[in-house]
């Protein structure tokens, strides 16, 4: 069978470029890259190991319920059945007993990271997916904002119904949010205070989620709050950040930019508010995995990427820190966003 899919263009340009006979990976079913290869089998219900290859023509997959033998092997097999000989391309982390599997069927293995770089270019489907995840995020902040603008003060400390607000109750909060919107949260909701700590006036809370939605695309937000702050440097330094992301999106919009390019514009603008030590800032790519391609250094950020843009700075006694998803093309959008205020009555 022949698919539609970018991915099989690009996987046949890689094995015509090679003089490879197939591609091949194996993983489990969770595997961001076999979900990408073959994503109707995110629909199906068993689990585990799963092996797959594509000779340019049609996709062979072989799954743990498809025999006692190990899917790999049972691959292996097949592929030496089709009278297919020479090199196959693979993911330079397949596993060690699967590559023996080939080897054994008389295959050598040459690495390969075309499927990641065809996963960093998004479809129109993809990014709304990926917006789906992005407005689960913003529910789930919202959620947490809410909590932290109706609290009561007592003696510095918020609380609710008499009882302290914690850094639990607000992560609790924030995934409830989250869940409520049709999202997962996946254990990856932070909040900037320990879980028994009580949340304190005029210190920032840092608010951060990437939850995924059904198909399994993830978003990605942060958002910093302060109850009660008296302005000055937390003032200064969301201004700053705030305007990097401004800075950075003008840069995307100009042309294709390093993901290094990208995070030292950001420092500078932060830096340019009179802020040295202690700003961090990171550029990831976001899809099947809450930090994918393009994720470092020379790595490109093209058009048709979805990124998300993370900057932050040490202030006093706490931290101004934001995150933004930024779909790339002819020109920058942010991804379903909410108001990026440090007052949290601000989204009421």
């Amino acid at each position: 069978m022949t698919g539609d899919a970018p991915v099989d263009s690009a996987l046949r340009t890689a094995l015509e470029r090679e003089g490879a006979s197939a591609f091949v990976h194996v993983g489990s079913a969770d595997d961001p890259s076999i979900r990408y290869c073959r994503p109707e089998l995110e629909r199906k219900p068993e689990r585990g190991r799963r092996a797959l290859a594509f000779d340019g023509r049609e996709w062979r997959v072989r799954s743990a319920t498809d025999t006692e033998a190990d899917p790999a092997s049972t691959l292996a097999d097949d592929l030496a059945a089709a009278g297919l000989e020479g090199t196959v391309l693979t993911p330079a982390r397949i596993p060690h007993d699967a590559a023996l599997y080939l080897e054994g069927a008389g295959l050598s293995l040459t690495s390969t990271d075309v499927v990641e770089r065809a996963r960093a270019t998004k479809t129109p489907a993809e990014r709304e997916r990926i917006g789906t995840a992005q407005a689960a995020a913003g529910a789930g902040i919202r959620r947490g904002a809410s909590l932290l603008a109706g609290a009561d003060v007592v003696d510095g400390r918020l609380a609710i119904d008499g009882e302290p607000l914690t850094g639990r109750r607000l992560r609790t909060a924030i995934d409830g949010g989250i869940v409520a919107a049709g999202g997962f949260p996946d254990g990856n909701t932070a909040v900037s205070v320990p879980d028994g700590d009580p949340i304190r006036t005029g210190v920032p809370i840092v608010l951060e989620t990437a939850p995924r939605e059904p198909s399994g695309y993830y978003g990605g937000l942060a958002r910093t709050y302060v109850r009660d702050g008296d302005g000055g440097d937390e003032r200064r330094a969301h201004v700053g950040v705030t305007r990097a992301f401004r800075s950075a999106a003008s840069m995307l919009t100009a042309d294709a930019q390093s993901v290094t390019a990208v995070e030292a514009d950001l420092e500078a603008e932060v830096r340019a508010f009179g802020f040295e030590d202690e700003i961090r800032t990171r550029v990831v790519g976001v899809g099947l995995e809450p930090a994918e391609r393009p994720n470092r250094g020379r790595q490109e950020i093209d058009g048709g990427a979805v990124v998300r843009l993370d900057a932050g700075v040490e202030i006093g006694d706490g931290r101004i820190r934001l995150a933004e998803l930024f779909a790339v093309d002819e020109s920058v959008d942010w991804l379903e966003s909410i108001p990026q205020s440090l007052d949290p009555a601000a989204l009421e």
